[in-house]
């Protein structure tokens, strides 16, 4: 049975390496609770070193990403320069 899941895209500023460290805690912890209601399926940063995210969530309305974006210290301290949300039909 296909599922449908909403993909949040992060783009990350070109330090992203050097310039998270403040914020990554309360951006993991804000991961974690969403993660550990089911909201989030799994997440993480994409390219070594990192240019970008993908977190993945399970919620039948995509405007509910728009409060985790709204949350999360990554944005807020300017680490995103730009995000979008698509869903994604799992099929297997």
């Amino acid at each position: 049975m296909p599922e449908r899941l909403q993909v949040l895209h992060y783009e990350y500023v070109p330090d992203i390496a050097e310039r998270r460290a403040p914020h990554r805690g309360d951006h993991l912890s804000l991961i974690s609770r969403w993660s550990e209601d089911g909201r989030i399926v799994m997440a993480g940063a994409l390219g070594d070193p990192p240019h970008s995210g993908l977190i993945v969530f399970r919620i039948d309305d995509p405007a509910q990403v728009r409060e985790f974006v709204d949350e999360d210290p990554y944005v807020a301290n300017g680490l995103v320069t730009d995000w979008r949300v698509d869903p994604w039909n799992v099929v297997t």
